[in-house]
């Protein structure tokens, strides 16, 4: 191998992971450090263009499933209609809008070529966004909307994004005909095999039953499920999340040793990956400039201000209108949401429009012959990098100001867990009297009352977040009966939590909570 290119492999990676354990450490947002960092950097380094399949087929497939499996799938499900807003509508208006603009201001550009662009710069990235609304307390409704946008936005762009392309280069007639054709077809054929698959790999992990072989075939799961949907020229954005979706939702029935061993597993993918992508999106700075004369460079840099602002303006025109429109239309949202959005919420969403490097990969993959293929890049970089700037500085001072905040959900959410965990304990004790009354030596009286002890304790926890060896031969010692007993009872706990995340008597955050400490238990259990 090069020794050039191996330095560089390895340089990249090197720098984002100090640079964000750095960002971490100060409490700073890890995404917008890294593109500053790769913004001061990118004149200093060997130019390094963007390779898109890079970023299409390496890092988009495993950071889409990562979101997907962490998501709530019920919550999604009942907020079906803002996201599909933002994830559809929202994209395709935003394509309208900055085409219509780019085409004004550059009326050279074909209109074809012009609406590209706007497929390009349409879909926004909300993993800086949900990184500080989380670590900022946002109500969880704001948080899922986000998540669900990003989670589906980029089969739309990407849809209208190859559409458009076809038109320019004379291989198709870019008509609200064939949009939707297109669209609906690779969205439809991209759910379908989602379905699919993700039912025949939910039942291949559960047959494992090996929880370092189950996590090793889930990290290839993402790229065969998007190489499979693309092969037969489908969205494998579409696919990759419907899979993910539908093992999170599962994954409460899988091993404790899975589930323990696929969030560090994950956590880990997700840091490295982002870690990386943040900063390539800064250092494609200098190759992008490099392509542009002088003269173009300060004539385009005052249009791509122009368009940036579109981009921007575009999602604040449609999310707030639509925020309350179809509330007072349709009679069936009224009743399944009587209280009225609230502006704080709608304000906040509006401003959470930071673009990512899926823009920038599908700007790279433009065709080389491609008519001002060099000027949708610079348009691209500096809509990308304002929004990132721009709105990624001032999203968490919005949010301060605002005063958002989720307390009383974390009310609910420790009244629901205390009632649950009452539930679940009684079932527990149901579960050991059971065993009792078949057959336990009165010798080991004590484990029995410790297991009681201990399943009152964690009962008693949960409301007070409120603010209230020695067996004879051939038997059991009392740490193994402990454990054994334990461990039955710990089974039907977990289904008591999961039947009331089923019944939306939970919300997914306080399952996870409460099954994280039963397989540490359970993992402690099966250590000893």
């Amino acid at each position: 191998m090069d020794q050039a290119l191996a330095v560089q492999i390895l340089v990249v990676p090197v720098i984002a992971i100090a640079v964000a354990a750095v960002a971490r450490r100060m409490g700073w947002s890890s995404p917008l450090v890294l593109v500053l960092v790769g913004l001061v950097l990118s004149p200093l380094v060997p130019s390094y263009q963007l390779d898109p399949n890079l970023i299409l087929l390496v890092f988009l497939p495993p950071l889409l499933y990562s979101a997907a499996i962490d998501s709530s799938y019920l919550r999604l499900k009942a907020l079906r209609n803002p996201v599909a807003l933002l994830s559809v509508g929202l994209v395709l208006f935003t394509t309208l809008v900055v085409g219509w603009i780019t085409h004004l201001l550059l009326p050279e550009l074909p209109l074809a070529a012009a609406f590209a662009l706007g497929a390009i710069v349409a879909p926004p990235d909300a993993v800086a966004a949900v990184a500080v609304a989380r670590r900022l307390g946002l109500p969880r409704k704001v948080v899922t909307i986000l998540v669900g946008e990003s989670l589906f936005n980029d089969a739309t762009a990407l849809t209208v994004y190859r559409v458009a392309i076809a038109a320019a280069v004379g291989q198709g007639a870019a008509s609200w005909q064939a949009v939707t054709v297109e669209f609906a077809r690779s969205a439809l054929g991209g759910v379908l095999i989602g379905i699919v698959l993700a039912w025949i790999l939910a039942r291949v992990l559960l047959h494992l039953r090996d929880a370092l072989v189950e996590n090793t075939v889930m990290l290839l799961i993402p790229f065969a499920v998007y190489f499979v949907a693309e092969s037969v020229h489908v969205s494998g954005v579409i696919a990759v999340v419907i899979v993910g979706l539908y093992i999170g939702h599962r994954l409460p029935k899988a091993g404790f040793g899975t589930r323990l061993l696929s969030d560090a597993v994950w956590r880990v993918m997700d840091f490295f990956l982002e870690s990386i992508v943040f900063v390539l999106i800064g250092l494609q700075m200098w190759p992008i400039v490099r392509e542009l004369e002088w003269t173009d460079r300060w004539r385009l840099t005052g249009m791509a201000l122009a368009v940036f602002a579109a981009a921007v303006l575009a999602r604040v025109v449609w999310v707030v209108p639509t925020s309350y429109l179809p509330g007072f239309l349709t009679r069936t949202i009224r009743r399944r949401e009587p209280h009225p959005v609230a502006w704080q919420n709608v304000a906040i969403v509006s401003w959470a429009g930071m673009r990512g490097v899926v823009s920038l990969a599908a700007a790279f993959a433009i065709p080389l012959n491609f008519p001002g293929r060099p000027m949708l890049l610079f348009l691209t970089f500096v809509v990308v990098i304002g929004t990132l700037l721009v709105q990624g500085l001032s999203f968490p001072a919005l949010i301060r100001r605002l005063k958002v905040s989720n307390e009383q959900e974390l009310f609910t959410d420790n009244l629901a867990e205390a009632a649950a965990q009452q539930a679940a304990a009684s079932a527990g004790l149901a579960r050991l009297e059971e065993l009792v009354a078949e057959g336990v030596d009165d010798v080991h009286t004590e484990v029995v009352e410790q297991l009681r002890s201990r399943s009152e304790r964690r009962t008693l926890t949960a409301w007070e977040r409120l603010g209230g060896g020695t067996g004879q031969e051939g038997e059991e010692t009392p740490s193994t009966l402990y454990r054994r007993l334990r461990r039955e009872m710990l089974v039907v706990e977990r289904e008591v939590f999961v039947r009331f995340r089923d019944e939306r008597r939970i919300e997914d955050e306080v399952l996870r909570r409460v099954i994280q400490e039963i397989d540490f238990e359970e993992a402690t259990l099966e250590r000893d």
